[in-house]
């Protein structure tokens, strides 16, 4: 049976990272080479994979996202917890954990070519656009910086949430900015949990978005009710026109 987007939906909420926008090059700087540089090479050896030291996947800290400078000062305080793990030097940790933390955020965004186009068509149709993603504090000037600007109504980031995807927070908090109710809302997303788990729990639709060239890669399992999937934007906006999604293949 094909799905069928329910009438009612009154707003289409994106994911940003691996479905709006991609990683191009340069790539941001490999940690190995800031601890080299200090002097640090047994430490850097120890420290693992940069982009680990993050908060993970529905981890909840609404108490560090009060203010921005709050919630800076707990990414590096969990930089400085791990650099400390790995044997830095108490008189090397903050000018370190700084330089660590600058670079993880010195992300070359592209907009994938069909991002902006559906966007503004689903805008052009009355319909509520927002992005909701697990980002740093700065996801608005990202979305401004990306050319979409003034293609996007709403945008929630956990940062600033207090949670990021798939705790109930974020969700809530997307949902009270769209003031509308969950089923009112259809969430798109390339990442499984996130993206289409999450806000089937929150009582969203969701369509799982499983690009051929995904930025991320992930599986594809089986959709549950209340799902689709896309392998691009494009047929999101057939989905939304005429109410069938594609039929299920393989991710990548």
């Amino acid at each position: 049976m094909p799905y069928v987007l329910p009438p009612e939906v009154r707003a289409v909420v994106f994911d940003f990272y691996g479905t709006l926008v991609r990683m191009v090059e340069p790539l941001p700087p490999d940690h190995r080479a800031i601890f080299d540089r200090r002097g640090l090479a047994a430490q850097g050896a120890r420290w693992g994979d940069q982009w680990a030291v993050g908060p993970g996947e529905g981890e909840e800290h609404a108490v560090h996202s009060a203010a921005e400078n709050d919630y800076h000062r707990w990414e590096l305080d969990r930089l400085r917890r791990r650099a400390l793990d790995c044997g830095v030097p108490e008189h090397e940790l903050d000018g370190l954990v700084e330089e660590i933390d600058r670079a993880m955020k010195a992300l070359r965004l592209e907009l994938f070519e069909d991002a902006r186009p559906v966007l503004e068509e689903l805008r052009a149709q009355g319909l509520l656009v927002g992005v909701c993603s697990n980002w740093f504090w700065n996801l608005e000037d990202c979305v401004e910086d990306v050319g979409l600007g003034g293609s996007v109504d709403i945008v929630v980031g956990s940062a600033r949430a207090g949670a990021r995807k798939p705790h109930p927070l974020i969700y809530r908090t997307l949902l009270e900015r769209c003031r509308l109710p969950p089923e009112h809302v259809l969430f798109v997303g390339d990442m499984w949990a996130p993206d289409v788990l999450g806000p089937l729990s929150a009582g969203m639709r969701s369509v799982h978005l499983c690009r051929p060239d995904p930025a991320v890669l992930g599986s594809e399992p089986p959709l549950p009710d209340g799902a689709a999937r896309i392998r691009g934007l494009g047929e999101l906006l057939r989905l939304v026109t005429s109410g069938a999604a594609a039929g299920p293949g393989d991710c990548g």
